[in-house]
């Protein structure tokens, strides 16, 4: 018996150590924020000010096809609070290295700051001439906006934008949980500088100050409006980031607020790096909730400090300010969360010795949620539809943290919208390896578009399939339930979507 369990053991410790080193595999994308100025009805079809139509994007580059994922928000006219949710598509044809043509069409949902949206369901083709600086592109070209489904924002339009071409290196989702020695990585194409990032999930609030109000002109001012979200810092250097972060309303105020900002910082390092202080600046979109932000566009502000408790586990606690520049509205910002940081991709870290590297698995997901009779605020219920982006973050081989956005796009509730965290499990493959299991709670703010939310706080329960269509590729379907605090929405819902997948080296 001793010697079979020697051999056994024996056995184990060949297959651990000879684990083969995942291939490091490269994905071309960029990031891109463009602005265009749409002309703008009101209700009754009367003229008013453009809409300043700010995107954020990262689009996936396959041999100049491309795909992905963009955020629209308002940041000038009258419609501060309206957001939007959709996927980009399009070809790029490059005349020389340094002018090219950009042809694509973004789809998706959203609506909100009582505008003439429909649905929520709108279409935004483009036709671009750009020009490449190496770090950088330049485009511009025509535009058509045109919310389809019962709206009456259609317009053609003239439309810029910036590209910055980020890519990142990965390997196979099926290697997630894998860890490495460093010297086992040394030989390997994983043997260079790590990049830092980290992800903070918090709780906010919003004390509003001054002359801030409602867009009916009642004052908020002392009233808090309470927020849940996130931000993702990614390291230009050891201490200098770029940042971008978003916030749903979950109390204190009608549901539909949300916020999302860009910006950078620096950080400063204390106590063996045990204790970090940032300062941060962004710039923005903003609005719903009946909230007076104007056109959208407010600055941002902010300090905050972060003590380690575990591992790359930080807590942290912020102050800040935000402040809407016609001065309809401001607050006093404060909160807490929970920050994570990876160094990613690389086993070089300046000032910090590493010594294991461990494949960490992320899913991105993009669907379409089907809700059964939504209540609305009129007390009677209809079909909604919603667009839904959702990221898991692995934990372990089968437990994730998961993070989602959703932005209706048919059944008459242009303006609702949702921002939602959770945790998920997933099980082994099965039936040839193509299948998985998957079950998960989330919960945060939700409001808008007439469905039934009271102040915003909802809880999301479902269970679903995954089906492996490739590497990278699976086809996703899940059914669940919805349900808002007190006697408001209540429903079924179905969700059939497209997951993209893969694992990063994560190195301690």
């Amino acid at each position: 018996m001793k010697k079979l369990l020697a051999l056994i053991l024996l056995i184990s410790f060949q297959q651990i150590n000879s684990q083969k080193t995942p291939e490091k595999k490269t994905q071309k994308g960029y990031f891109q924020l463009d602005y265009l100025s749409v002309n703008m009805t009101d209700n009754l079809g009367q003229p008013e000010k453009n809409m300043g139509f700010t995107g954020i994007h990262y689009n996936l580059d396959f041999n100049n096809f491309y795909t992905g994922i963009g955020l629209y928000g308002s940041v000038s006219g009258r419609r501060g609070g309206l957001f939007t949710l959709g996927v980009n598509a399009g070809y790029k044809h490059n005349f020389n290295e340094n002018i090219f043509t950009d042809i694509g069409v973004h789809l998706g949902g959203g609506g909100g700051a009582s505008a003439a949206d429909g649905g929520g369901a709108f279409v935004l083709p483009h036709a671009n001439i750009g020009y490449n600086f190496n770090d950088f592109s330049i485009t511009g070209g025509w535009s058509y906006i045109n919310f389809f489904d019962g709206g009456s924002i259609k317009e053609h339009q003239l439309n810029v934008g910036v590209q910055v071409p980020i890519n990142f290196d990965y390997a196979s989702f099926k290697n997630r949980e894998n860890s490495f020695s460093v010297d086992d990585l040394k030989p390997t194409e994983w043997n260079q500088k790590a990049s830092k990032i980290s992800i903070l999930v918090h709780a906010n609030n919003l004390k509003a100050k001054g002359d801030s109000q409602f867009t009916g002109g009642t004052s908020i001012n002392g009233r808090t409006i309470r927020l849940a979200g996130f931000e993702l810092n990614s390291y230009i250097t050891n201490n200098m980031f770029v940042f971008v972060r978003a916030d749903g309303a979950y109390s204190g105020i009608p549901a539909g607020y949300m916020d999302v900002f860009i910006g950078g910082g620096y950080q400063f390092w204390m106590n063996r790096n045990r204790t970090n202080i940032l300062a941060k600046l962004g710039f923005g979109a903003s609005g719903g909730g009946g909230v007076d932000t104007h056109g959208g566009f407010l600055a941002y502000p902010d300090v905050s400090i972060e003590q380690k408790i575990y591992d790359n586990f930080f807590i942290a606690a912020n102050v800040g300010y935000t402040v809407q520049p016609s001065g309809t509205f401001s607050a006093l910002t404060y909160g807490a969360g929970l920050k994570y940081y990876v160094r990613k991709d690389g086993i070089n870290s300046n000032g910090k010795k590493l010594t294991k590297g461990t494949f960490k698995g992320i899913e991105t997901i993009v669907k379409e949620d089907f809700y059964i009779n939504a209540k609305r605020n009129g007390g009677f219920e209809q079909n909604m539809y919603q667009i839904s982006f959702q990221a898991n973050f692995f934990l372990n081989k089968y437990l994730y943290g998961a993070g989602q956005t959703s932005f209706a796009n048919f059944g008459d509730a242009g303006a609702y919208a949702e921002g939602l965290v959770g945790l998920g499990a997933q099980s082994n493959t099965f039936l040839n390896d193509k299948i998985t299991a998957f079950g998960q709670i989330l919960a945060g703010a939700a409001g808008g578009g007439g469905i039934s939310t009271g102040e915003g706080l909802i809880i999301k329960p479902s269970v679903g399939l995954n089906f492996e269509i490739s590497d990278n590729l699976n086809l996703r379907g899940a059914a669940g339930y919805v349900k808002a605090k007190g006697n408001g929405l209540s429903s079924a819902f179905l969700n059939f979507g497209v997951s993209y997948n893969f694992s990063f080296l994560s190195a301690k």
